[in-house]
């Protein structure tokens, strides 16, 4: 690990936590006008996932940040032609096309890898039918380009799946939109902009720009932070913070030196909290050691643990209110009504913040009530019973 230089300034645990959430556009007035692409550019990373209870976390995220929009504008900012591609970041994720050219580095080191897939071979005549297939035809989902899997398991990809997603690794390929969730390929060299496919990055200055943008994403961050925004090895955010612009920062009961964007320092951050319900693969809190660092919430996802076994729900929303995680709601559909199968609250003076994010979940997924199941605290629910009518 790199030495860390002497900090120049010092800000308060509280300081920190409100540079996050502005950051993730959580704190002060919203872009409404930028819409979900705006979100997009600014978090520089957009999780997905196949996981859809009231709606798809890609969805959640911008819906958190701008309440109710609808389905297509989500769509058109993410897979609207040249606006965004697909890549492994955090973990797969939805990306602004401007950061196309900052992730060169990791293509370049898959090509020199070779296998991208591990044991899988990937044959060199599957390969060059992907590429000329899109070429000659266009756009096409693995199932048009001749077949996703070799038998009913999810895992057993046939060789023209193994194939094209090689070579959207290597940046041969990219995703250009969802279609029922099935991805849909294109060539690269003709759905990135020319001006962005034509930039040739080396290893670091892509680094140092990714590790620029993601301390503006995260506000403040310690090393391990900006190595899990776009999974980053410490050496290559050593290496590169030094042209990044950020400045250390000591946080007041932080034990890792941090840094900030410069520009974060400048002005206070304020303005109106959002109160909603996050995603658990919301950007604000996908870092487990990090959600607990600044918020203090022991946060995990237990839809992949045995029912008997989960603690909070299959998929379990932290609520978000002041600034603050107050609780967890898990969340389920059953027509027109939005069922929150669980909930729990730190305090009975967040019910008002509880019924004001289940309202307007409701409303947005077009559920007309809310059926409150389990409540940790029985003695909330007339309060919570009564506010949500």
């Amino acid at each position: 690990m790199a030495a860390t230089p002497a900090p120049t300034v010092r800000i308060s645990a509280d300081h920190a936590r409100r540079l996050a959430l502005r950051a993730q556009g959580l704190l002060g007035a919203p872009d409404r006008r930028a819409g979900a692409r705006g979100v997009l550019r600014r978090l520089g990373a957009v999780q997905l996932d196949t996981i859809s209870v009231l709606a798809r976390s890609h969805e959640l995220v911008p819906y958190a940040r701008l309440g109710a929009l609808g389905r297509p504008a989500v769509e058109q900012a993410y897979w609207g032609r040249g606006t965004a591609f697909e890549y492994w970041s955090h973990a797969a994720c939805v990306l602004p096309i401007e950061e196309w050219p900052l992730f060169a580095f990791r293509r370049r080191a898959y090509r020199a890898r070779g296998n991208v897939w591990g044991s899988q071979p990937v044959s060199p005549a599957a390969y060059a039918e992907v590429v000329d297939r899109l070429r000659a035809e266009g756009p096409l989902t693995s199932t048009g380009l001749g077949g996703a899997k070799r038998t009913a398991e999810w895992w057993d990809w046939s060789d023209t799946k193994i194939a094209v997603e090689q070579a959207l690794a290597l940046g041969d390929v990219v995703v250009t939109e969802r279609r029922g969730w099935k991805r849909v390929y294109d060539l690269a060299e003709r759905a990135v902009p020319g001006e962005l496919f034509g930039q040739d990055l080396t290893d670091a200055e892509c680094l140092a720009r990714l590790v620029a943008q993601s301390g503006a994403a995260l506000g403040v961050a310690t090393r391990a932070d900006l190595m899990d925004q776009h999974r980053l090895k410490g050496a290559q955010v050593d290496a590169a913070l030094p042209a990044s612009g950020l400045v250390p920062v000591e946080v007041e009961g932080w034990s890792a030196p941090a840094w900030a964007d410069p520009a974060a320092l400048e002005s206070e951050p304020s303005g109106r909290h959002r109160t909603t319900l996050l995603s658990p693969f919301d950007s604000l809190i996908w870092d487990r050691a990090r959600t607990e660092r600044i918020f203090g919430m022991t946060h995990r996802l237990e839809a992949y643990t045995p029912k008997h076994k989960r603690v909070h729900g299959y998929f379990a929303m932290p609520l978000l209110t002041g600034g603050r995680l107050v609780g967890r709601v898990d969340p389920a559909r059953e027509g027109s009504v939005l069922v929150a199968r669980q909930v729990s609250l730190e305090s009975g003076r967040f019910v008002p913040a509880l019924a004001e994010a289940l309202r307007e979940a409701a409303a947005w997924v077009g559920c007309s009530a809310v059926r409150v199941e389990r409540l940790d605290d029985e003695a909330l629910r007339p309060e919570l019973e009564k506010l949500l009518g």
